[in-house]
């Protein structure tokens, strides 16, 4: 997804892209004792979610994306556990910042 995000002067003036990967922990047995979709994860929502709350933020570190990203995932759909990894890849520099993060929930 293309944001701003970055700590320089120029990286204030653009949009990059981050690449995110989440996983989920959540109880998931109702979905899969009925196999209804109405009972399941909606990552649509959740990818929604995540676009939201890094586009709104326009946050200087990846670092705070991925820890405000898994706080609102958390609260928002109730999870046990996520897991957040967040990707800068910067082809100026010829590198890729990268993230990971876990967080449980009630932390």
């Amino acid at each position: 997804m293309a944001t701003v995000i970055g700590v320089y002067d120029w990286e204030r003036e653009t949009e990059q892209a981050l690449v995110f990967a989440v996983d989920m922990a959540a109880d998931v047995a109702k979905a899969a004792s009925r196999d209804d979709l109405a009972d399941a994860l909606d990552y649509s929502s959740a990818a929604q979610t995540i676009k939201t709350v890094v586009i709104e933020g326009k946050f200087m570190l990846i670092e705070t994306a991925a820890e405000r990203v898994a706080e609102r995932l958390i609260s928002d759909y109730d999870l046990a556990w996520v897991r957040v990894e967040v990707v800068k890849p910067i082809p100026s520099e010829g590198y890729t910042a990268a993230i990971t993060i876990e967080r449980p929930a009630g932390r």
